[in-house]
């Protein structure tokens, strides 16, 4: 049986530096069970009417439903982007893979 408790929240950063400051910091705060960063990507998009073309990090966030808002808000604060990405997505993980990422959010 799989657990539907658990979501990931992906956004992306200008440099890695940004991109592990922010994961060890989600962390710290307990507000993700784990971050990896992923990178250098390349990123093609429309920004002001033009395409644009950018060397970004990925962070991938694993957390709980719970404390969506919470982590969101403070990738935000975090972010440098005038519209940072900011994808959310249900993850179905083992009930250990699970009760791993609820305990790393919980002070001892």
């Amino acid at each position: 049986m799989l657990s539907e408790q658990l979501i990931s929240i992906t956004t992306t950063f200008s440099t890695s530096a940004a991109a592990e400051a922010c994961g060890r910091r989600l962390v710290e705060m307990r507000l993700a069970g784990c971050v990896q960063v992923e990178g250098p990507l390349t990123s093609m998009y429309r920004w002001q009417g033009r395409l644009e073309t950018a060397t970004e990090w990925r962070c991938v966030c694993k957390t709980v439903a719970d404390r969506e808002m919470d982590c969101i808000a403070a990738i935000m604060a975090l972010h440098d982007y005038e519209i940072p990405q900011i994808a959310v997505v249900a993850v179905r993980g083992s009930p250990a893979y699970a009760a791993w990422i609820r305990d790393s959010l919980v002070e001892p």
